[in-house]
């Protein structure tokens, strides 16, 4: 399993790719890419001794089922997915690779419904969306005994910190002048 910890850099475009390359940070995770780019960027990523973590629901041209994520683990060979969906986590973890959990904190109502999906996958994190909610993610990590990545919104140090002090284990951000935080 990849260890999370700290900030977390996401990478939304491909002019990011090579400063993440030339980076000290061990992780990255892939939020938008389109199918045909995948595999030789994560080739390209592994190659330079980085882990990667690919959101499978917004790889452009990749159909989230079964034979997506055996693509995804026979061909792209990633450490990790990302993914909102339950079924697709389920997958992964069925494939040994590291999971994520994304939900947004829309509500209560939500909250609750996501929390019980949880409870069945049992991912190996849950990010929370928008991570600025400290009480939310002592709370969603209490309830769950996993740890908690904050992510969207994280816009300033202020909010690393706040999202740290709520107890989260790491923080994902696509503003990379935090990935160095």
């Amino acid at each position: 399993m990849v260890k999370l910890k700290g900030v977390v850099p996401v990478m939304r475009n491909l002019k990011e790719f090579e400063r993440l390359l030339a980076s000290d940070q061990e992780t990255i995770i892939f939020l938008e890419v389109r199918l045909a780019q995948l595999k030789p960027l994560v080739a390209a990523a592994k190659k330079a001794g980085k882990k990667v973590i690919l959101h499978a629901d917004l790889i452009q041209g990749l159909k989230t089922d079964a034979y997506g994520i055996e693509y995804l683990v026979r061909e792209v060979k990633p450490d990790g997915i990302v993914s909102t969906r339950s079924n697709v986590i389920a997958l992964a973890k069925k494939n040994k690779l590291t999971t994520i959990q994304r939900l947004f904190l829309l509500d209560s109502h939500a909250l609750e419904h996501n929390l019980s999906l949880i409870d069945q996958v049992k991912p190996d994190y849950i990010e929370l969306l928008p991570g600025l909610i400290p009480s939310i993610i002592k709370e969603v990590h209490e309830r769950t005994g996993i740890p908690i990545i904050a992510g969207g919104l994280i816009r300033t140090r202020e909010d690393i910190e706040l999202a740290y002090q709520g107890g989260a284990e790491a923080v994902s951000t696509s503003q990379a002048e935090l990935w160095d935080t």
